[in-house]
């Protein structure tokens, strides 16, 4: 892990003033990173008979995918309103400043699938706590919730439903 700390940019000030943000895409572009991200993201899941990955919009499409890849699942994309050209099924939730919307299509998951949900990184745990409820709504048999990185001074885990398995590569 160490090594992919070393790829991670820190930007100050971003999105907002006073935010230090983990720059994951530093780590992306760097071959031996991205390699140990998606090979130590799959090793947590090799065993478990999972089906699909669910990445979050956006840059939890690119761990998720490769996760989706090294498992030989499937992906669904979780995005925005007005992203998904079909039917879909979506979950409103609150932020610091208003609420927020994410969708999926109607037909993603099923009741035989064993989903993992991921995102780049936890900070709150607002939009994937309401990803966690939306693909729930969907009644599969397990739902397992992983980052690539986790803030633990920002107790975005506790946000979390308590009966999901989190797990997360990296801790600050």
């Amino acid at each position: 892990m160490e090594y992919i700390k070393s790829k991670i940019r820190d930007v100050v000030d971003f999105p907002t003033k006073g935010i230090l943000f983990k720059d994951l895409t530093t780590a992306f572009k760097d071959p031996r990173a991205l390699h140990i991200i998606g090979w130590d993201l799959s090793q947590l899941y090799r065993d478990k008979g999972v089906t699909k990955v669910v990445g979050i919009e956006s840059r939890g499409f690119i761990g998720g995918s490769i996760l989706a890849f090294e498992l030989g699942a499937g992906f669904v994309p979780a995005r925005k309103p007005g992203k998904l050209p079909a039917d879909t099924v979506k979950m409103e939730y609150a932020k610091e400043y208003g609420t927020d919307t994410i969708e999926m299509h109607r037909d993603a998951i099923g009741p035989d699938d064993v989903v993992v949900i991921h995102d780049d990184v936890l900070a709150t745990g607002g939009t994937m706590a309401a990803c966690y409820e939306l693909v729930k709504s969907m009644n599969p048999k397990k739902i397992y919730i992983n980052f690539i990185i986790e803030l633990e001074a920002l107790n975005g885990r506790s946000t979390l439903p308590a009966d999901a398995e989190v797990t997360s590569l990296i801790k600050y």
